[in-house]
């Protein structure tokens, strides 16, 4: 397995916002977390990739526990994580933030140059040298996505890659994920838009209110109307 979880609980302060939460994600595989907003998708990431100090459980990735270990000594592991507010530099040029991202090349994870993600995403080769600051917001997630592959992780979280994205950048941005996933990276993604994590998604689990609610392949999901529509639909 590439990323186990098990029986894991966050708090913020006296605030207690996951219960018990389980997870398994395979070698190469593309697993979507679903929920509406306010679910728990955005604390189970942080909560993985170390930026929640109050957890209990165990969170193994790679055959390592990193549950309690700090964010940069995650990272390091081959851990990847793009947030949902993107955080890029914005006087940095869309060149110089790739670069900010760089990592040597390390086992088991595809290796990416600048050159590479130009060719992923064709919108930020026609701006590389322009500031992050003067972009849209569908390139600079581009922009953060490529910046964090720079660091040549084995896994990706992603949150809510579509969210706010007009649906051709939406369609673009699925096409890149399927290619990641071709080159043998594993994904997570945290989602509310259903079509879009159908397109390049194994598996889904479904979390309401801080636990898992469902787990099944897409296929499994698409054939059952009754969970999308107790947790999934506005």
């Amino acid at each position: 397995m590439k990323l186990e979880i098990h029986h894991l609980n966050t708090w913020y302060g006296r605030a207690h916002i996951l219960f018990d939460v389980h997870a398994r994600v395979g070698h190469g595989e593309v697993v979507a977390f679903l929920g509406r907003n306010g679910a728990g998708k955005t604390t189970t990431f942080a909560s993985i990739v170390g930026l929640v100090p109050g957890i209990t459980g165990d969170i193994v990735f790679d055959g390592t526990t990193v549950s309690g270990r700090k964010a940069h000594e995650i990272v390091r592991l081959g851990l990847g994580y793009v947030p949902e507010d993107r955080r890029i530099f914005t006087d940095l040029t869309v060149e110089e933030n790739l670069m900010v991202g760089r990592q040597p090349p390390r086992e088991g994870a595809p290796t990416w140059t600048p050159d590479m993600l130009y060719t992923l995403f064709p919108n930020l080769a026609e701006m590389r040298k322009r500031p992050g600051g003067q972009m849209s917001g569908g390139e600079q997630q581009m922009l953060t996505i490529a910046r964090t592959l720079m660091g040549n992780p084995s896994l990706v979280l992603l949150d809510e890659p579509s969210e706010g994205l007009a649906p051709k950048i939406v369609e673009q941005m699925a096409e890149a994920l399927t290619e990641m996933k071709r080159q043998g990276l594993t994904i997570i993604l945290s989602e509310q838009n259903l079509h879009f994590a159908r397109l390049i998604s194994d598996r889904a689990y479904i979390i309401e209110k801080g636990r898992i609610r469902y787990e099944g392949t897409m296929d499994e999901l698409e054939a059952n109307p009754q969970v999308r529509d107790a947790y999934l639909a506005v």
